[in-house]
């Protein structure tokens, strides 16, 4: 028997339970999970901001220990410690012919299909995002499972999974960002503070971030923020005032919010960078006029998981763990058990804290 926080249906609350794991099919890896982030996504799969089969067991970046391999599984054994991939590539559709992993077209489809049962009536589970981490052991395609480089902490690489490659990411792959350019980051959370990490080891100054919690300042300045604001009706205004009067040349938006987007984007300078990290819902739209599209010249991408390749850049992040210049643990503000995951999605609604890490 397995515990695991089960979301029987869209909005119900999480309920930890016992679940029964079959043995790892073709292709599969059973793995004993050291610790899981409790990240927005993970809300935004509860409340149906993100399409998510039901009943299922939420949790996508985690980091754990190999127990059993199915047959034809080559890349790890027994024994090995791993970084969870929430969204594996297949190495085989358009878009990983274009080496764009990040858009797999089969990214998420082990996510559409049962991978445990209860144990009180043998009800099938889906995984949530195809890795099922809110559970002391998972089941997940060996693809999904990627080898932790050595000297990082097998607890707090469970941050990899998510915050970090998306922050690191953000700013390194989608924004680009060069040594001296000036970064505001939207959204002091767990990718917020990765990102903020990721701005400071690419030699960016200033580096602005905001807020709606005068709470975060302590946190962002910890990760990398030389500037911090609360959000308010100006914020686009004093961004500009902090980075010479034309404005940011990078803004990352990690709240996922039509207005947020839309400040970050008006905070930058004629021809700067916006990179939207965070995930909104359908009904969140952003508006533009022809004229000030052509004038300012800027750029607004979308950033899913942060355009990265997770078997390319965790040696590279690694490699800022063991130095120091990355600091996995700044991120977690509360360390907690499954018990706890619906008061840490409670926090994340209130603004409160960095990133909730599950401790088993």
């Amino acid at each position: 028997m397995v515990r695991a926080a089960v979301l029987s249906a869209v909005n119900a609350p999480l309920r930890v339970a016992e679940i029964d794991l079959p043995a790892p099919g073709p292709g599969q890896v059973r793995i004993r999970l050291a610790a899981a982030g409790v990240c927005h996504s993970d809300l935004s799969l509860s409340n149906g901001t993100l399409r998510q089969p039901a009943p299922a067991v939420l949790g996508h970046e985690g980091a754990g220990t190999v127990t059993a391999v199915g047959p034809d599984v080559t890349t790890v054994a027994p024994g090995d410690q791993v970084v969870l991939n929430w969204a594996p590539s297949c190495g085989d559709c358009h878009f990983c012919g274009l080496a764009e992993p990040w858009l797999c077209a089969r990214a998420g489809h082990a996510a559409d299909a049962p991978y445990a049962t209860l144990a009180a009536d043998a009800t099938d589970l889906y995984p949530g995002l195809g890795t099922a981490a809110f559970a002391e052991e998972t089941v997940v395609p060996a693809r999904a499972a990627l080898p932790l480089p050595d000297g990082v902490p097998l607890a707090d690489a469970a941050l990899l999974g998510c915050a970090v490659l998306t922050g690191w990411g953000a700013v390194h792959h989608s924004a680009r960002v060069r040594a001296g350019e000036s970064v505001v980051v939207f959204g002091v959370g767990g990718v917020g503070l990765a990102t903020l990490q990721a701005a400071r080891i690419a030699g960016a100054g200033p580096i602005v971030a905001v807020d709606v919690s005068p709470a975060k300042e302590e946190l962002a300045r910890a990760a990398g923020a030389t500037e911090f604001l609360v959000a308010g009706d100006d914020t686009a205004k004093r961004i500009r005032k902090l980075t010479g009067g034309v404005g940011a040349d990078v803004a990352v938006e990690c709240v996922g919010r039509a207005d947020t987007i839309r400040t970050a984007w008006s905070s930058t300078r004629r021809g700067g960078r916006t990179t939207v990290v965070g995930i909104g819902g359908q009904d969140q739209q952003v508006a533009f006029s022809a004229l000030e599209l052509f004038y300012f010249g800027r750029t607004l991408s979308g950033c899913v998981y942060g355009n990265s390749d997770p078997a390319r850049d965790l040696p590279v992040i690694a490699r800022h763990v063991r130095s120091g210049a990355l600091d996995l643990s700044a991120l977690v503000t509360e360390r907690i058990t499954l018990d706890a995951i619906p008061s840490a999605f409670d926090a994340m609604l209130a603004g409160r804290g960095g990133r909730a890490l599950v401790v088993f």
